[in-house]
């Protein structure tokens, strides 16, 4: 027992001595391996950096030269961040954008008279040239898609810019309607190309702050019908309908000025680059080898899902409905713009104060939009749903023109107008932020594209049909009238439908919740004493607990 307690201290005397040679000699053999280590990793990482260079040149290499010449530098085109930035400059393009583009066939009713008495033209045949112009700018949806895809929303907002100045002065050379026609529908192409691809690379610029961007770029629109037809108007009294035209293309081409600025998006230093999120949204390519019918059909399908969204109007019911009602709507928003002058001086109402008035109805649409985008931004509505304050708002707005239908007196006119534009104002506001709504923003152009076509359809059968109703009964106030119908009958059916559809949504949300909570009951706590067994295994549910001690 001695020798065995002696032999183990020996033992640890002789560990106790010996742990300082190993300890140098673990330490050096953990300095070699450390040292390794490092050279491995020191390898390894010298070629991931080789990688990661490689990767950024092929980045660098993939890149439109738009997005790789802005500022001097690749790493300037990437400084601006979404929600703020850069994307206030792109903001502003696109509220001087609309302002020229939508709110331009407004003004043409300052010419309508002129127009009617230089070709010696009827109701009917003069009211196809706002007609047509209004309806080519939303027609050339898909056009305009294609456009983007390929080109880009810079270069497609310019050469917009240009056929739309080009198609205005051009116009100005005109010998017969026809002519005009033909020089309308080149300026409508004009402003499509320019006001869609605004207003999506808008939409990828903001994301939180979407309903205040989408409401204030809406503004640029009421300055638009504030400003122009008081400039029409003086430039109709100094150089007649051709000066007038001919000056007006020339502020057309300021839209080439604001493609230019709508340079590429940001991103992240984790994220992959791009040039535009709403340059080139989809990269698949059409340019297959096509074999056989079954190919050039499956293209063709591809190409209506990538540029009109029809697969939209099949899967997606929101959508659906949104749109139909849109299209209704359509054909008795455009009329009352195109008619009030008309309307006014037949009634022996001033040019001047008839100009006035669309004026008035610009001011109301300036002063309520930027007040709409500060309260609809405000924290408290992110997240909501506003298709209900906007088919409210177009309610109001069918009302409206039963104000200006019964009475043609100057102080109508002027209720009717306030009335028209605070309704058209929020409705206008909030149009893009439901579509954005109703679809992911990959599909948004093409959902843009498919509902402003649909739209493109009443907007031209809306003016001539109305100048048919005045041809053949010679009252005005039969059109503001049809136009309520239309206006109420649409704002009522996207609510209700709506109303439907979230209905059916939150019943199915429900019964999921029912389903989940039936997966997943509480177990059943039973007392069991005077019992000495920790739990039962015998004939009972596997969430039934015994408790047997307390």
């Amino acid at each position: 027992m001695t020798q065995a307690v002696e032999d183990t201290r020996n033992g640890h005397s002789h560990t106790d001595n010996a742990s300082p040679w190993r300890e140098s000699i673990n330490d050096a053999q953990c300095v070699k391996e450390e040292e390794k280590w490092l050279a491995e990793s020191g390898v390894q990482h010298s070629c991931s950096e080789e990688e990661d260079q490689e990767e950024e040149e092929q980045e660098l290499a993939s890149c439109p030269a738009d997005a790789m010449q802005v500022g001097g530098s690749t790493e300037n085109s990437h400084l601006a961040a979404p929600d703020g930035g850069w994307g206030w400059v792109v903001l502003a393009a696109t509220m001087l954008v609309l302002c020229l583009t939508l709110a331009f066939p407004s003004c043409i009713g300052i010419f309508y008279t002129d127009l009617q008495t230089e070709f010696n033209t009827s109701n009917t045949e003069t009211s196809w040239v706002p007609a047509i112009m209004t309806a080519v700018l939303h027609a050339g949806g898909p056009l305009c898609s294609m456009l983007v895809e390929h080109f880009g929303c810079r270069a497609t907002v310019m050469v917009g810019g240009l056929l739309s100045g080009l198609g205005l002065a051009v116009s100005s050379l005109a010998r017969t309607i026809t002519d005009i026609y033909i020089t309308s529908a080149i300026t409508g192409l004009g402003f499509c190309l320019s006001f869609q691809p605004s207003v999506t690379a808008m939409g990828h610029y903001f994301v939180r702050r979407r309903v205040f961007a989408n409401a204030l770029a809406s503004t640029g629109t009421a300055v638009g019908m504030s400003s122009l037809p008081l400039i029409a108007n003086v430039l109709l009294s100094q150089f007649g309908w051709r000066g007038s035209f001919l000056i007006l293309g020339g502020v057309l081409l300021n839209c080439c000025v604001c493609g230019a600025v709508m340079r590429p998006i940001a991103s992240g230093p984790n994220k992959p680059r791009h040039s535009q999120v709403s340059d080139k949204p989809n990269n698949l390519s059409l340019q297959q080898e096509t074999k056989g019918l079954t190919d050039r059909v499956k293209t063709f399908l591809a190409f209506l899902q990538r540029h009109m969204a029809f697969d939209l109007l099949v899967s997606n019911a929101r959508y659906r409905t949104f749109a139909v009602g849109m299209t209704w709507m359509t054909l008795g928003c455009l009329v009352p713009l195109v008619y009030l002058v008309p309307y006014a001086t037949h009634h022996n109402v001033a040019k001047d104060r008839a100009a006035f008035l669309m004026s008035v109805l610009g001011l109301v649409n300036t002063a309520v939009r930027p007040t709409a985008a500060l309260v609809l931004g405000l924290p408290r509505f992110r997240g909501k749903s506003f298709v209900y304050v906007f088919a409210g708002a177009g309610l109001l707005n069918g009302l409206s023109n039963c104000i200006c239908g019964a009475s043609a007196s100057f102080t109508a006119l002027l209720v009717y107008v306030v009335m028209f534009g605070l309704s058209m104002s929020v409705a206008g506001s909030l149009v893009y932020t439901v579509l954005m709504g109703t679809v992911e923003m990959s599909r948004f152009p093409s959902a843009l594209g498919l509902l402003c076509l649909l739209q493109s359809g009443t907007m031209l059968s809306g003016p001539p049909l109305a100048g048919m109703m005045v041809d053949h009964t010679g009252r005005y106030s039969y059109v503001f009238y049809a136009c309520c119908a239309c206006v109420v009958s649409a704002s009522l059916f996207i609510s209700g439908s709506f109303y439907l559809l979230d209905r059916k949504r939150d019943e199915e949300k429900k019964k999921s919740l029912e389903k989940a909570s039936d997966l997943y009951q509480k177990p059943v706590v039973i007392l069991a004493p005077d019992c000495q067994c920790a739990a039962s295994k015998g004939g009972t549910s596997e969430n039934t607990v015994y408790v047997t001690s307390v």
